[in-house]
């Protein structure tokens, strides 16, 4: 019996952070996608039905706030649990703004990604 992999997006324009959270998420058993933009974020999104998607704050071109927003607005895509995750001392305001599920702050442990990651599966 073969199941689906889990796929999570990430969207930061970090490659270390993208290398690092890839890493551990595939060994996680996880399908991993990642964008240093948020350009074209409802099609990429709808392109790969993602599990998950990891948001970051400062994400060219439009941000990911508006990003999320995009996402939260497109009755197709507005059940996909984001996860917004961002070094802003403020990001508790910023993923209630953004419309995000719940949020990670950077820098993170590596359990806390995991763990807050799976809890959307």
């Amino acid at each position: 019996m073969t199941t689906d992999p889990k796929k999570i997006i990430l969207f930061d324009d970090d490659e270390d952070i993208i290398s690092i959270c890839s890493y551990i998420l595939e060994e996680d058993g996880w399908e991993v996608h990642s964008f240093t933009d948020c350009n074209d974020v409802a099609e990429r999104v709808s392109s790969i039905k993602p599990n998950v998607i990891l948001m970051d704050n400062w994400i060219p071109d439009s941000g990911g706030i508006a990003a999320t927003q995009i996402l939260k607005n497109d009755p197709d895509l507005k059940s996909i649990p984001v996860v917004y995750f961002s070094a802003n001392s403020d990001i508790q305001t910023l993923a209630k703004q953004a419309g995000a599920n719940t949020y990670l702050a950077k820098p993170f442990d590596l359990d806390d990604l995991q763990q807050t990651v799976s809890a959307y599966l």
